[in-house]
Order: C-alpha cells, then sequence, then structure tokens
C-alpha cells in the first residue's frame, strides 16, 4: 500500500500547471488508441449507483470524453471539468451530439463548489491527478445525500507474457527503467489499494468493486501511438523514446506478424456518501 501511495504522490504532487500540459503531447493519441469503457461494465456501474435520466453528474478530469459519452446516452444530465485545453476542444468534438453535457476547461481543484448538488461524482482513470486531501472532501460536498462516487479504472494493456519476453530485450537495451510487467494479480492488488483509499478517506460507505477483462488486436502503429499516451513515455528522453520505438516496431512486425494480441482489466469502485 505504501508503494501505491507512493506512485499516486508521483501523479497528484505534480504542480497544479504542470498537470494542466501534461498530456498535451499526446492529446490527439490518446483520444485515437486508448480504450472506452466496456458497456458491461458501465451497465453495473449504472446500476449499482442508481443512475436515470434524471440524474446529475459531477465528471472530474473527463480527458477526451473517454467515459462521458457512455453515460451521455442515459440522458442524464452530466457537468465535466477538464484542466488540459487539448483534451477539452477533444471533449467538446466528442460529445457534439449531446446537449445534456456542460465541459468546462478548469480542474477540480479550482472549479467553484456546488453544494449538495449532484447524484454522483465520476472519474474515469483522473482521480490519482488530485491531492486525496482535497480530492475526497471536496467530491463529498458536491454530493447531495446519499449520492454516490465513481471511480472508473483502465488498466494499462499488457500483451501476454511470452511476447513481453521477447520485447522486453528491446526495453533491456534502449529504456530498462520502463522495463516492467504487471500480470493481473498485480493489477488486481493496486486496484485494491485504490479502493482503500477511498474508504481510508473517511468520507464515504459501502463501497462496491468490480472489474471486467477485455483482449484487443492493435497493429504497430495503434500500439506505439498507445505506449506514447503512457506517463513514464512521455518523460523518456526524445532520442531514447525514438530508439525503443525503432526497436519495438522491428521485433513486432518481424516476429508478431506486425500486430500485438493485448489485455486489459477495466475497474468500478463506488461508495456512497456518508
Amino acid at each position: 500500500m505504501e508503494n501505491l501511495k507512493e506512485i499516486i504522490a508521483n501523479y497528484s504532487n505534480k504542480d497544479l500547471e504542470q498537470r494542466k500540459i501534461w498530456y498535451s503531447p499526446a492529446a490527439e493519441a490518446y483520444n485515437k488508441t486508448r480504450p472506452r469503457y466496456p458497456q458491461n461494465l458501465i451497465r453495473q456501474v449504472v446500476e449499482i449507483a442508481q443512475l436515470s435520466s434524471n440524474s446529475k453528474i459531477l465528471e472530474v478530469g473527463c480527458g477526451p470524453a473517454t467515459a462521458t459519452v457512455a453515460f451521455a446516452q442515459l440522458g442524464c444530465s452530466i457537468l465535466s471539468l477538464e484542466p488540459n485545453t487539448d483534451f477539452y476542444q477533444l471533449a467538446q468534438q466528442n460529445c457534439q451530439q449531446y446537449p445534456n453535457v456542460e465541459i468546462h476547461n478548469t480542474s477540480f481543484e479550482e472549479w467553484m463548489l456546488e453544494i449538495e448538488k449532484f447524484n454522483a461524482v465520476l472519474a474515469a482513470s483522473s482521480f490519482h491527478w488530485i491531492p486525496a486531501e482535497v480530492g475526497y472532501p471536496k467530491a463529498a460536498k458536491a454530493l447531495k445525500e446519499n449520492g454516490y462516487l465513481i471511480l472508473l479504472w483502465n488498466k494499462e494493456l499488457q500483451p501476454c507474457y511470452r511476447v513481453y519476453q521477447r520485447l522486453s530485450e528491446v526495453y533491456q537495451i534502449h529504456a530498462p527503467s520502463l522495463n516492467r510487467y504487471e500480470d493481473r494479480k498485480t493489477q488486481e492488488d493496486i486496484l485494491r489499494g485504490l479502493g482503500q483509499m477511498i474508504t481510508d478517506s473517511g468520507q464515504f460507505k459501502d463501497l462496491v468493486a468490480g472489474n471486467v477483462e477485455t483482449e484487443v488486436t492493435y497493429t504497430v502503429d495503434e500500439y506505439l501511438t498507445l505506449l506514447h499516451t503512457y506517463s513514464p513515455y512521455l518523460k523518456l528522453e526524445p532520442r531514447s523514446k525514438e530508439a525503443l520505438f525503432t526497436g519495438l516496431r522491428d521485433r513486432i512486425e518481424h516476429e508478431f506478424g506486425g500486430s500485438v494480441h493485448l489485455s486489459y482489466i477495466s475497474a468500478f469502485h463506488i461508495a456512497q456518501k456518508c
């Protein structure tokens, strides 16, 4: 758990202005290659959090509307906050057909709190960017009595271990710090830790968790574009990144036919305001 808290701190302790522009170099790539949330997962969330067309949802850090559209289709009212200007513009494009979605180009920290207005506060792979001492209390205050906090997560897409072992050789040469593999147990342990943080905040009760595993196939171009959207790759020195991606492309094209089979866990944590 301490290790998880250190990981979270690497995100939430960044200066707010730095957090606002962090994904700008990869905004288009993020929109194109980050997976959406499975419909089966969304259905479970809607049922547990008792969402309907009458619900009012506050979404924290909507990105390019990765999860927004799925909830907008319910017909409920959604106020989405997104501090990154590039993501904000993409979210507006992706939500054009949903007049029930209002998107503000601001951070949750800077947003003027509307007390007890919302039936649910939603954050999809974004709540770890907000300091816990700010995020959980402010979310609770924004919720109506018995309202729900909904945290969604898409864990990193992973190849099977055999493929990882072959790609690992490339990482060892060009970017050994990124040479890591998260098996399902490791990812589930991380998710349990994230759920525990909700309980530990003291703001929420009756935590419910669930997850769905999805398998996809990405072409080598799609896969390298996807990697570009992950924070460790955004921090990588350009020449090292170019050498790494050239090596990965060569390995995938020559050994795996130009595509890679991946799996990922989508998860939810839902808890009720105390």
